[in-house]
Parts: structure tokens; sequence; C-alpha cells
């Protein structure tokens, strides 16, 4: 799974307005400018340099998370307001951009311009759906994404260090945008559901830490660098108190009671998207997104029906391969309970991937030619989200911004971390999986820095699955168990096809789709619960 940094969707296009009045916002004036002169190959060139620079202006968290510099003293503008400015600029971008001729454009350049102009159809196809009203769940939001920007902010200087001050004064004004989006959603009946958001209470603990020094919010300034004099080094954590103390922690105070006694109450109880007004044609619009198909939620489901029995019989062969004297469930059973398949100290779990990911390392070389220059880590999941997370994330870095790319482990509840699955997760998340694939598209040349930065459902999960594949190639899955926990990964994102549309458009209940996972899988029911709250 690739973490997905949350600077509010509707964000990967930020386009322009067909007509450059005074009255139009910003980006269409600035875009409708780019064209002015040139020709169809300049034009194109500066109509997505100014969209780019257009964008990271306006989503300056997601340019932190790039390491594009300029940008890190300040959140995105979030508010109601800013939302419907980025519809208008969506529907002018379009049209800006087919007034560019393409007959002379060469076909690299077709590519780009039709991918872009994708983008953005798509993103006004969605433009019915109000997902920014949705900016919380017990996976994302205030709770933890203010933690996560900031520790993915800079960390060099002085300078690096202030910004992240200007963005823990600004936090106050982050959570009322916010609320006022939750409010919004609430009013409309556009809510997760009630049961998931129980979880989110716990996740503000975890940030209000009665010891600010010890909050997810204060940890880069705990080990200041050397480049920082020691009396500047004094000064920024004195600042830093003050401002978490006196700022932050109301905020997070603010929105927690808010969350308790407002939204909470107030959310829906039912899963089902298609419950949500205009949701089944909302679901439908999300599997198309996706999956970038024009698959059905019914085609999908039929789809994910045929993996799995396909799945079945594959697993079966490796069950008896090793032996075993029972059936699936008996085996599956014996996966999930025998101690010898499980760490009971979380630093031999990280370990253990990170003997795992050094092996795979030493054998990329046979089956890739071009390796990408970024670096990567094993590291463990942060406390204050890891209860409620999924087995391991990876959470991209940026060479510009002096940051690894890092595989995040989950080192909580061990009994549901087994080793016949490390492998497959070490390959998905790290190399040849999410590192490997998003970091080399990232140092791509000669083409703009969306391009670079594309990041479609489909060839993001598709590659880690693929990349799973190879494992018997990198000499990988020596053992049955191994093997079986490939197959059994696999099944798990087949299984997820089954069951969320069958949540979201065929009725299903939460139990009928943990009770199949769990049928299908040998993954440990606290896993399985997370995953079908997911």
């Amino acid at each position: 799974m690739k973490k997905i940094v949350l600077f509010f969707l509707g964000a990967m296009t930020i386009a322009s307005s067909a007509l450059a009045s005074a009255n139009s916002p910003l980006g269409c004036r600035l875009f409708e400018n780019a064209i002015k002169r040139g020709t169809p190959s300049e034009k194109l060139k500066k109509f997505l340099d100014a969209e780019w620079k257009y964008m990271m202006a306006d989503y300056p968290d997601y340019a932190t998370f790039l390491g594009v510099p300029g940008y890190n003293d300040r959140w995105a503008d979030s508010s109601l307001a800013a939302f419907e400015r980025r519809k208008k600029e969506d529907l002018c971008g379009r049209e800006i951009l087919k007034k560019i001729p393409t007959k002379s454009l060469s076909e690299e350049e077709q590519i780009t311009r039709n991918l872009f102009l994708k983008d953005i159809e798509e993103n006004i196809e969605g433009h019915q759906f109000p997902r920014e009203l949705l900016p919380m769940t017990q996976l994302y939001g205030f709770q933890v994404d203010i933690a996560d920007a900031l520790i993915a902010n800079p960390k060099q200087n002085t300078k690096d260090f202030k910004d992240i001050l200007a963005r823990l004064h600004a936090v106050p004004e982050v959570e009322k945008q916010m609320e006022a989006l939750l409010k919004e959603g609430l009013r409309l009946h556009i809510t997760p559901v009630k049961m998931f958001l129980q979880k989110v209470p716990a996740q503000f603990d975890k940030v209000l830490t009665p010891k600010i020094t010890d909050s997810p919010l204060y940890e880069g300034f705990v080990k200041m660098p050397a480049t920082i004099s020691t009396a500047d080094a004094e000064f920024l954590q004195k600042e830093a108190q003050e401002i978490i103390e006196k700022e932050v922690y109301p905020a997070f105070q603010k929105m927690k009671d808010f969350v308790i006694k407002e939204y909470i109450p107030g959310a829906t109880e039912k899963i089902a998207w298609s419950d949500m007004p205009q949701g089944r044609e909302w679901y439908a619009y999300l599997a198309r997104h996706h999956t970038t198909t024009k698959l059905t939620p019914q085609e999908l489901h039929d789809l994910g029906l045929k993996e799995v029995a396909r799945l079945q019989i594959e697993m079966d062969k490796i069950r008896i391969s090793t032996g075993f004297k029972g059936n699936q469930k008996a085996f599956h059973k014996f996966l999930r309970e025998d101690s010898k398949f499980y760490f009971t100290d979380a630093k031999e779990l990280l370990a253990g991937y990170r003997d795992i990911a050094k092996r795979i390392d030493a054998q990329l070389p046979k089956l890739f030619l071009h390796l990408p220059q970024l670096p990567y880590g094993v590291r463990e999941m942060p406390a204050y989200k890891a209860a409620d997370a999924p087995a391991a994330y990876y959470e991209g870095g940026s060479m510009a911004g002096a940051r690894a790319g890092n595989f995040s482990a989950n080192t909580s509840q061990l009994k549901g971390r087994p080793k016949w699955g490390m492998e497959t997760l070490t390959l998905h998340e790290a190399v040849p999986g999410h590192h490997l694939q998003i970091s080399l598209a990232q140092e791509m040349t000669g083409v703009p820095e969306f391009r670079k930065n594309e990041s479609p459902t489909a060839y993001i999960e598709g590659w880690g699955l693929y990349a799973e594949g190879l494992g018997d190639d990198l000499g990988l899955y020596q053992d049955p168990y191994s093997k079986y926990g490939q197959l059994s990964y696999e099944m798990w994102r087949a299984v997820r096809i089954v069951v969320d549309t069958g949540m979201h458009f065929f009725g299903w209940s939460r139990e009928k789709a943990l009770n199949y996972l769990m049928e299908l899988t040998p993954k440990e029911q606290k896993e399985c619960e997370n995953e079908i709250d997911r």
C-alpha cells in the first residue's frame, strides 16, 4: 500500500479559466497568460510549467512532500471557498488546454497533453461528488496528517525550523477549516461510518501527550542538527514547546471535542457508499477512477470472484505440498496460531524485514537495468497511527528534500504479523515494489513534473502486486509457507474486490465481508477487521 499524502483531492490538476477576466480565479489568469505566445509545443510547456508552480503554491504541504522548496511554512487552503475556486479552475483549465493546437505536437507531447486532459476531465466528472467533505476517517485526517506533514518538513538549518514554527502557528486555522468541512458533511449526510470514527478520539490522545516533548508534533525538535548553534537550538525548542502548548494542543483538543460531541453522534451508521447522497453513481465513478477502466461494480465483483476461485486452486496445491493433514480451514488456523510463525519482539520483526530487504537489493540488478538513486529505509510505523493501520505502507522520499523513501512496518499486535507474509510485503512496499517504481518515476527526465508524480491506483498497486510475483526470480519463497504467504496476499487483493463492491454496492454487511475475508485468507482477525474497516 502506498500511503497517500492528503493534500485534499481535486489537486492533481489545478487548472485554469477560459476567460481571464478580473473576476476569474488567479490560476485562470495565470494559465491564460501562459499560452498567449509561442508555438504549440512552447504553449504546452508553459501551460504545464505554470500549472505545476501554481499547484505547489496552492498545496504547499504536497510541495514539502515532493521536496519542492519555498512552501514549507504554510498549509493548503482547505476552506469551502477554496474548493469551489479549484472546481472553476478545473473547468477553465480544460478549455485552455483545448486551445493549444495539437497537430504539430510530437508524439510524446500528445501523450502528455492527453494525460493531463484526462486528469482534468476526471476531476470535473467528480465535481458532483463532494469528496472534500470526507477529510477524516480512522486512517487519515487532522489527528494524524498534521504530525505526518511536520515530520516531512526539512530540518537542516534554522530557516527550516522557523518554517515548522510557522506551520505550528497556523494549526488553529487548519482546525477551523477542517471543522467547517466536517460540519458541512454532517449537514449533507456525507460522513464516514460511525463505528469506525469511534477509533479517532484515541488517535488524538497519542498526539496530545502529557509531555509536549513526547508528542509527534515536537519530534523534529528533539534532536537538532549540528548545523544549528546551541543558542539557536534552545530558542527554537522553547518556541516550539510554547506554540504547541498554547496554540496547537488547544486546537487539537477543540477538534477532538467536536469529533466526540458532534461528528461521531451525527455520523452515518450505514457502511455502504451507495447509501450516501448519489452514492451508487459516486461509487461507480470511484471504481472507474481507481481501476482506470470502464468496468461496472458488477463486472468488478464478478472478476473478484473469478480470481478467488483461481487462487484457491493454487493455494490448495501449496497446502498439500507441505504435508499438512487437514483442510484449508485447519491450515489457516495453524498459520494463525503456531508460535513459530511469529516474533515476540518488535525489534526482531524490523530486523527481519531489513534482512529481507537487503537480500532483495543484491538481486535487483539481475532483473532491472535501471535502479533508483534515492535510497529507502525500513522503519517502525509511528505509534500514533499503528493501531488502526494496515501491516505496512510505503512513503515516498525526495532527493531535493533530503528525505529517503520509507517502508513503514506495523509492529503493533505482533500476533498479527506472520513471518510467512514478510517476504511478499517487502517486495510490495519496498523493492522492487513501490519504492523502485515511484522513485524511478520521480527521477525521469524530459517529461513535465505532473507525469513524474502521477499515481493512478491501478498502476501503483498493480505494480506492487507484480513485484510480489518476482519473488521466485529474486531468490525468495524458498519454503512453502512463504509461497503460501504470497498467494495469500494475492487472494487478499481478490477478496477485496469482492467485499468492496459487496459492501458498497450490493448490500453486504460488515460481518459478511469479514467472514468472507477470514475464510479465504490466513490473516489474524484484527488485521482482517482493520482491512474491512479500511
